[in-house]
């Protein structure tokens, strides 16, 4: 389940590495963890040692695995940002109405 939204901080943080080296530990309950699951490294917070393990496997990462994930986290953020979000969800909202429903039938005011 998740406990908050996108989850910004996550993706300021692989948008701003414009060296592209770093490590991102996140929370899998964060926003951002579906997005961003495939390159960076998914703890459980409440799970102490899980978090010491992570901590521990972020460390030993070789320079070579950090880059590459954080260069696919950096071509993930700036391609799957804030717009294509709002046009999947309206596409997803579209989807659900009767094809000959119309915007003025759904209350939606048209400008003249």
């Amino acid at each position: 389940p998740l406990k908050d939204g996108m989850n910004l901080v996550a993706k300021e943080y692989c948008a701003c590495r414009i060296e592209e080296n770093g490590v991102l530990i996140l929370s899998q309950f964060a926003g951002a963890a579906e997005q961003l699951k495939r390159d960076a490294v998914l703890v459980n917070p409440y799970d102490v040692e899980q978090m010491a393990d992570t901590i521990l496997t972020a460390f030993r990462m070789s320079e070579a695995e950090r880059s590459a994930r954080m260069k696919r986290m950096r071509r993930v953020v700036s391609h799957e940002d804030v717009f294509l979000w709002v046009d999947s969800f309206l596409k997803a909202g579209a989807s659900l109405l009767p094809r000959s429903t119309s915007a003025r039938q759904c209350g939606v005011k048209i400008a003249q």
